[in-house]
């Protein structure tokens, strides 16, 4: 069987990989349809094969700035266009970063799945007709809780039957835990719905030690002195993660409901780490299932310090 995963923009890189892998050692051909990942190295295919068919300039000239989307729209049409003849027996989209053209160019006549990461993604969350006729075209919609499945019958009025529920897996790893510090981390990619501004006056109030780890999407200007906090900014590989991970007592995602699940807080779990987080999405589903950590209401500041 010949498999087709498509994740244009490289969103889930890790996820992507590890799926490609499992599926590959079932037995299956797979091909990864994706582009160059532009923040770091890549992880190597093992028994599938990758094609960078997206975004051959966009993703190697210009890193976060602004001045690459009109290429990068440019880029998507022509991938989608290439896109036709690397159709499987099963087409599986991953993202689909520009539904107004994705609709009409993502092969969807050979049975096809979609996962939806994020169910109304946040640039067209407003976008809820576009979404419901682009999610109709595919045969099985994949989520990653029972609240994203909820939604996509109540608000998107889709079949339940289309739905799966399969819940993102840990990413596993395993870390020393001797430290005797108070030190509570924020990681990921810094974006404004995490609220970083929450973490950093919880870890005050609590006063512990906060970790920032991620790539910044926005000026952090007047933070970077603050007391008590440390900076690892930009992409980190495998073995700074797993430094990080072992000075962290607790982590913390205090995220807006902007997602229905995190891979960050996944990457904390398989570290073994318990988590503090608002109830948002699909978050607590985990989170309470495996006795992993504490959920409080979201935006609730006061209850986010008591939690930690």
């Amino acid at each position: 069987m010949r498999i087709t995963l498509i994740d244009p923009a490289a969103y889930t890189a890790p996820y992507n990989h590890y799926l490609s892998e499992a599926l590959a050692e079932l037995g299956a051909d797979v091909n990864l349809v994706t582009s160059h990942f532009r923040f770091g190295e890549d992880l190597k295919p093992a028994g599938y094969q990758r094609t960078e068919l997206f975004y051959p300039l966009s993703t190697r000239i210009f890193y976060r700035s602004k001045m690459r989307l009109p290429l990068k729209a440019a880029e998507h049409i022509l991938g989608l266009a290439r896109l036709q003849k690397y159709q499987g027996d099963i087409t599986h989209v991953q993202w689909a970063p520009l539904p107004q053209i994705d609709i009409y160019g993502i092969p969807t006549k050979k049975p096809c799945v979609i996962t939806s990461h994020d169910i109304l993604p946040r640039r067209t969350a407003n976008k809820i007709g576009l979404w419901q006729r682009l999610y109709k075209k595919f045969d099985q919609i994949i989520v990653h809780s029972e609240h994203g499945k909820q939604r996509l019958v109540n608000e998107l009025n889709l079949r339940p039957e289309t739905i799966r529920v399969i819940p993102h897996p840990v990413f596993p790893g395993t870390v020393d835990h001797s430290h005797t510090k108070r030190t509570v981390l924020a990681f990921g990619t810094i974006r404004p719905y995490k609220q970083i501004d929450h973490a950093i006056e919880a870890c005050h109030a609590c006063n512990a030690q906060l970790l920032v780890a991620g790539d910044p999407t926005f000026s952090l200007e007047g933070r970077e002195k603050l007391p008590n906090t440390e900076w690892y900014l930009g992409y980190k590989n495998e073995e700074e993660i797993k430094k990080i991970f072992s000075q962290t007592t607790v982590a913390i995602f205090p995220y807006r409901a902007e997602i229905d699940q995190s891979g960050a807080l996944m990457k904390a779990l398989g570290y073994g780490i318990p988590v503090v987080a608002y109830d948002i999405g699909g978050m607590a589903e985990p989170i309470r299932k495996f006795g992993a950590g504490i959920v409080v209401p979201p935006d609730n500041q006061e209850a986010l310090v008591d939690a930690l």
